[in-house]
């Protein structure tokens, strides 16, 4: 069973940085795609970033790039997103996620993602 583990969410102040970490256990293929997602109140779940291990390609949403950064820690098995220049809108739940392998089209289509994290908050105060 795939089981998927955030952590490093909280709270901090506009220009702040946080760290997200997600653990993935129980998957048992070689390469995988692993996605961040978040949700405001209200809002749809929307993609945020994707890390695709059997080629190292990263996916960004326009609204995170230049200051997020996705990334894989191979010695932990866990895949990183580095978040910088944090603002009010950044504010939601985090979720990890993961399927089998990344495309360039659809990597933010969450229908396509068949495990998921619990979810971490974030909140960013002005």
């Amino acid at each position: 069973q795939v089981q998927l583990v955030e952590s490093g969410g909280g709270s901090v102040q506009a220009g702040g940085s946080l760290r997200l970490s997600c653990a993935a256990s129980g998957y048992t293929r070689s390469n995988k795609c692993v996605g961040w997602f978040r949700q405001a109140p209200g809002k749809e779940r929307e993609g945020v970033a994707a890390y695709y291990t059997g080629s190292d390609t990263e996916y960004y949403a326009e609204s995170v790039k230049g200051r997020f950064t996705i990334s894989q820690d191979t010695a932990k098995k866990t895949v990183t997103l580095e978040m910088n220049s944090l603002k009010p809108e950044d504010t939601a739940v985090y979720y990890c996620a993961l399927r089998l392998i990344c495309y360039r089209e659809d990597w933010d289509a969450r229908i396509t993602y068949a495990h998921w994290g619990q979810g971490t908050q974030v909140t960013v105060s002005s």
